[in-house]
């Protein structure tokens, strides 16, 4: 994990990958932190699960964080033990948890087979389904399970890739951060 310093906002860019996942190279690209987080680009209620549509301006005042996934990806469901019991011990702060589904195979594409898998996975923060890329894109996002955290102010300030478990590093990283940007000024 790195943290670096421009100006006075701190940013942390945490990437752990294995030679296998980051094609034999060990490293992977992720976007320069911070920035801005862009708004969802799905505003149909059909293209949410869990949740009326969301705006990130809406959530402002939160931290937030984005998980990219597909239910294909083994990384992905793996990491969602971690990712409820995330939820279940910071309830009662203001942290809200905005799945991102976009999908790798044809068959991930429709959104019956999508809410069938966010009701086998229990997840029951809400899920945009982002079959276009779109938000995937507007992220620059290149990877499934990748989380983004994003500050009170909408801000991008983590990126962390891989799949995730209670304890683990990765784990630490993010939870560090929600500690520290739960507890800055909106």
């Amino acid at each position: 994990m790195k943290k670096l310093y421009l100006g006075i906002l701190p940013v942390t860019v945490a990437v752990f990958l294995s030679a296998s996942q980051s094609g034999g190279m060990g490293r992977a690209t992720v976007p320069q932190v911070p920035f801005k987080a862009p708004e969802f680009t799905h505003a149909a209620k059909a293209d949410w699960i869990n949740s009326a549509p969301l705006t990130v301006s809406g959530l402002r005042g939160k931290v937030v964080l984005l998980d990219f996934w597909t239910f294909g990806c083994w990384n992905c469901y793996r990491s969602f033990p971690w990712l409820r019991a995330l939820e279940e011990r910071y309830h009662d702060r203001p942290l809200q948890v905005v799945g991102v589904h976009t999908p790798e195979f044809d068959h991930e594409r429709v959104p019956e087979n999508v809410a069938a898998k966010v009701k086998e996975f229990k997840l029951a923060h809400p899920v945009m389904i982002d079959n276009d890329f779109s938000y995937w894109r507007a992220m620059k996002n290149r990877y499934w399970p990748a989380f983004y955290i994003i500050d009170k102010r909408g801000r991008v300030r983590g990126v962390f890739v891989g799949e995730t478990h209670a304890g683990d590093r990765r784990a630490r990283a993010i939870e560090r951060l929600i500690d520290r940007l739960l507890a800055e000024s909106a």
